[in-house]
């Protein structure tokens, strides 16, 4: 029997590629372990949004090799696409793949591996919470980024594969978090491929919107979220789910904005919005929303990136409803076009501008949280702790709530906020 160490970096569609992975390495007989020092072989999920991220996943491969000499692991994910040679060298690598096929991983561990099709997802790991993949790949071209060298262009499931996975994961989870590379593509391709023109979204055409319309109607009971989407895609349809279903689509936006600078924007090439068009779709979305969390995702340190379009990201920042920002000093990727832009804002100037906007948000967030107590909220618990559980709720709040008193594992409550801390008391049914 074959003893397997799964290690995942990344966003949540690599966490899901590596589900994929445990379920057809588990269907071949193998068993997963999650103590590496039990492990005969590892498969390591790799991510190259960052050069951190990748030096952070080679040291964790040359960790395993020393604690088990005789490992075999296999690397997969985007790294591994855009890998030059170096990860194959690491001591211990038996196998480096691009993606994750769960039949390519099973072949360089010399287990059987399915021929036909991948068969869908059946239970996601995580307990109450799964993810579902809808989409890989991405069809712009930022120039920050590599990941679109590494998935390639934006490629969809059809409607009926996604619904027939979203019954399964059903069974087990209270919420389906729907991710991808660029979900707010999706369909496009489907449409093209169909003769349409590709693009539309929302009733009679099969973007997300409509994708998300027929989840509500033929998947009851379980909520969903959306992983991220581009302000400028959520359509008329995702947004009247939010406002008159959140307990089937929750009111949460996780929308990119990279910049508040429009000269930034156009550098960066995300050429489809600028900051004000930003700032009015979340508008537009906020003022429909009783509750509403809004995330980010902020590069800092662009080349370029002077004291006035870090003031403009500020000021956005600022003035629109976030709840919480991801902050990422700006990374040369090799092969990423930003890389003939010159040299990137000092480190020291870079992380003192992160570090800005980081508080800025967290104040927000707090203050959310204050605003919240005493509201009613729909909370999923996450995993029990000693003496205390732990829940999310629509509004992406983490919560605290008395053992003895969880009724199960999705359930109404009311929220206190106390002392800093947020406490979820479950309502009677």
């Amino acid at each position: 029997m074959t003893r397997v160490y799964l290690h995942t970096f990344g966003c949540k569609a690599n966490q899901y590629d590596t589900e994929v992975v445990r379920q057809a390495l588990e269907d071949a007989g193998a068993t997963i372990v999650g103590d590496p020092g039990q492990a005969d072989a590892a498969v390591v999920n790799s991510c190259t949004v960052t050069h951190v991220g990748e030096a952070k996943m080679r040291g964790l491969v040359r960790r395993l090799a020393r604690r088990r000499p005789d490992i075999r692991t296999v690397v997969v994910g985007c790294a591994a696409a855009v890998d030059d040679g170096t990860l194959g060298r690491l001591p211990g690598v038996v196998a480096v793949r691009g993606g994750a096929e769960p039949a390519d991983v099973c072949a360089a561990l010399d287990l059987p591996h399915p021929t036909a099709p991948r068969p869908l997802l059946r239970r996601f790991a995580r307990g109450t919470r799964a993810w579902l993949k809808i989409q890989d790949g991405c069809d712009e071209h930022c120039t920050f980024c590599a990941t679109v060298l590494a998935r390639g262009a934006s490629r969809s499931r059809t409607v009926e594969d996604v619904v027939a996975e979203a019954r399964l994961l059903a069974e087990h989870a209270e919420e389906i978090v729907l991710t991808g590379v660029h979900i707010g593509g999706y369909g496009r391709d489907l449409e093209r491929g169909s003769g349409g023109r590709g693009g539309r979204s929302g009733r009679g055409g099969v973007g997300l919107g409509a994708l998300m319309e027929r989840l509500v109607v033929e998947v009851p009971r379980v909520r969903f979220r959306l992983s991220s989407v581009e302000a400028t895609e959520l359509d008329d349809a995702l947004v009247e789910l939010m406002a008159h279903h959140p307990d089937r689509l929750v009111p949460h936006l996780h929308a990119p904005l990279q910049s508040g600078s429009d000269l930034l924007l156009r550098r960066m090439g995300r050429h489809w919005y600028t900051a004000s068009e930003y700032r009015r779709q979340v508008e537009r979305v906020a003022g429909r929303l009783p509750v509403f969390a809004l995330g980010a995702d902020v590069i800092v340190g662009f080349p370029g990136e002077t004291g006035a379009d870090h003031a403009a990201t500020r000021l956005v920042l600022a003035e629109l409803p976030f709840t919480y920002v991801h902050v990422f000093p700006y990374s040369a990727r090799p092969d990423a076009p930003a890389r003939r832009f010159g040299e990137p804002v000092p480190a020291a100037v870079a992380q003192e501008r992160s570090a800005e906007l980081r508080a800025l948000v967290a104040a927000k967030g707090k203050l959310h949280a204050t605003e919240r107590s005493g509201e009613a909220a729909d909370v999923v618990l996450l995993r029990r702790r000693a003496g205390h559980a732990e829940g999310l709720t629509e509004d992406y709040l983490s919560v605290t709530v008395s053992v003895d008193t969880v009724p199960a594992a999705r359930f109404a409550a009311r929220l206190e906020h106390d002392a800093g801390v947020l406490t979820a008391h479950p309502l009677a049914a």
